[in-house]
C-alpha cells in the first residue's frame, strides 16, 4: 500500500487558517482603533461645542451684568430725584405756612384788639399784643384754641396800663402751631453727581 504524506497540507492548511486568524485580529484591531479615534473626535468636538457654548453663555453674562448695572445705576438717580422732589415739596408746604399762619391769626383776631409781636421758635408762637378790656382777651384765647392752626393756648399775663389817657390791657400769649410741615434737610443728604 501506498502512503502518501498529506502533512504539508495540513500544514499548509493550518498556515492559511492561521493567516486568516491573524487577517482577522489585525483588521480587528485597526476597526477598534479607527473606532477609539472617531470616538476621540466626536468627544473632542463635543468638548469644543460646550467650551465655545461656555464662552457664549460667559459673554452674555457680561453683558447682561453690564446693563444690570446700568439699571441700578438709574435706579439710584431715579431714588435721589424723588427724595429731592419730596423735599422741594416739603419746602414748598413750608413756604406757604407762615401765610397760612398768619391768616388763622388775623381771622382769631377779635375787634379792639391789635398785637404788637408776633414770634415763632421751634413751633411755639409767642404773641404779644393790647386790647381794651381782659374780656377781649379772653376771646381771642378762645378763637385761638378753636383754630386747627394752634392748640396749647395759654397766657403769659396780662397788665393793665395807660396810653395817652385811655386804659389798655396789654397781654402775653404761648401757643403751638399745628399742622406745620417739617423739612429735614440733613436726612436728605446731598446731591451726588
Amino acid at each position: 500500500m501506498i502512503h502518501i504524506n498529506l502533512l504539508p497540507l495540513k500544514a499548509a492548511r493550518k498556515k492559511e487558517r492561521l493567516k486568516g486568524q491573524l487577517f482577522a485580529a489585525g483588521a480587528a484591531i485597526v476597526v477598534t482603533a479607527l473606532l477609539c479615534v472617531l470616538v476621540y473626535l466626536q468627544l473632542l468636538s463635543a468638548v469644543q461645542t460646550a467650551k465655545d457654548d461656555v464662552a457664549q453663555k460667559n459673554a452674555e453674562i457680561s453683558r447682561l451684568q453690564k446693563i444690570i448695572g446700568e439699571v441700578n445705576e438709574y435706579k439710584k438717580r431715579q431714588e435721589a430725584l424723588r427724595a429731592k422732589l419730596d423735599i422741594l415739596d416739603k419746602l414748598e408746604k413750608s413756604r406757604r405756612g407762615p401765610v397760612m399762619t398768619l391768616d388763622a391769626l388775623y381771622q382769631a383776631l377779635p375787634e379792639k384788639l391789635w398785637l404788637e409781636a408776633v414770634k415763632e421758635v421751634g413751633g411755639k408762637l409767642n404773641i404779644s399784643g393790647v386790647a381794651t378790656d381782659e374780656e377781649t382777651v379772653a376771646v381771642f384765647m378762645k378763637n385761638l384754641e378753636e383754630s386747627p392752626q394752634f392748640s396749647q393756648v395759654a397766657l403769659g399775663g396780662v397788665q393793665q396800663v395807660v396810653q395817652d389817657g385811655v386804659r389798655l390791657h396789654k397781654f402775653d400769649l404761648l401757643c403751638s402751631l399745628e399742622n406745620l410741615p417739617t423739612v429735614d434737610l440733613a436726612a436728605a443728604g446731598s446731591p451726588k453727581q
